[in-house]
């Protein structure tokens, strides 16, 4: 898969493509549903196929501080789309001048002059241009115009059991986002097709864990990395290589409490593994939820919990 930065210099002889567009934040089942539908209709076509996405978020140029959390770092997103088949991997990067861009000029300008589309394919609910201006109809005008074709996906969800009356729910980044604040990480993996990841560096922590005999891996995440809510979690601690290091570990995010702490952590104990992780860049994939935050009257209650945390959580990872 060939991975672009912008549009500037693109593959000499590069000829009429197929297009999927959006943020892709998550890359999630429908997503998933987008982009396979996109690398079909190039197969079919003999043309490549083109996930068109944008760096920064869109949100913290157009509202600076709104940025939503973030459920991939651009890497992972990158080869989250890889696996789907696709040719290209196009990030545009999202400026203010980009969102003056009429729905007209950024068909013209991004779609036409610089990818030569020959088909453009959506989700129903697609928007573009200056205040969201264009949809998925603008966007099919437009196509006639211009020599492509336009398509809006049915969005993917899945219909919820008979005892919630909510109905149905749409796969989307911010119903993932939501789960993953609750701390509700077994429906963010239902939604995403897999754990949801957390990636950072490991970083110098307080020593306590090793006091305590349960030493942790403290992860640094990015600025804006989805964290779930705080709690105690069965994960897979990942580190990476061909193929990928997959660790059984009890996961404790959260302050704290018991040593009044006030600086939110994500600690890993990793499972049979006496090694210092310190400077590794690894991931946590979170299977399960075992319980909230407690702040323990005693020390050695909070030991005995977390001897309890670890049981559950070669349960839990023994069955996942």
């Amino acid at each position: 898969m060939q991975r672009w930065r912008g549009l500037t210099d693109l593959p000499g002889g590069w000829g009429r493509c197929v297009v999927t567009i959006g943020v892709f934040d998550g890359v999630h089942r429908g997503h998933q549903a987008l982009i396979s539908r996109t690398v079909e209709a190039a197969r079919q076509r003999g043309l490549p196929s083109v996930v068109l996405t944008f760096d920064p978020h869109p949100s913290e140029v157009l509202r600076p501080g709104s940025h939503p959390a973030q459920l991939t770092t651009l890497r992972r997103k990158a080869e989250l789309v890889e696996e789907l088949g696709v040719d290209v991997f196009a990030v545009l990067p999202f400026t203010p001048e980009l969102s003056r861009l009429t729905p007209d000029e950024f068909v013209h300008e991004i779609l036409v002059d610089k990818l030569h589309a020959a088909a453009v394919i959506v989700g129903q609910n697609f928007t573009f241009g200056h205040k969201a201006a264009g949809d998925v109809e603008t966007l099919k005008t437009l196509g006639k115009r211009f020599g492509f074709v336009a398509h809006g996906a049915k969005l993917q969800g899945r219909t919820l059991p008979d005892e919630q009356d909510d109905g149905e729910i749409t796969f989307s980044s911010t119903y993932v986002r939501s789960c993953i604040d609750a701390g509700d990480v077994a429906a963010a993996a239902d939604a995403l097709g897999r754990p949801h990841r957390l990636e950072g560096i490991v970083v110098r922590g307080d020593g306590r864990g090793h006091d305590l005999g349960y030493p942790t891996a403290n992860l640094s995440a990015p600025r804006f990395a989805a964290i779930p809510a705080d709690g105690v979690y069965a994960c897979w601690f990942v580190r990476a290589g061909d193929p990928e290091q997959r660790l059984p570990a009890a996961v404790s995010v959260g302050t704290n409490p018991t040593f009044s702490g006030r600086e939110r952590t994500v600690e890993a104990f990793v499972l049979d593994v006496d090694e210092d992780f310190y400077g590794q860049h690894v991931a946590l994939d979170f299977v399960a939820r075992l319980r909230g935050m407690v702040k323990f009257d005693r020390v050695e209650d909070l030991v005995a919990r977390i001897g309890d945390d670890v049981a559950r959580t070669r349960d839990v990872l023994g069955r996942s």
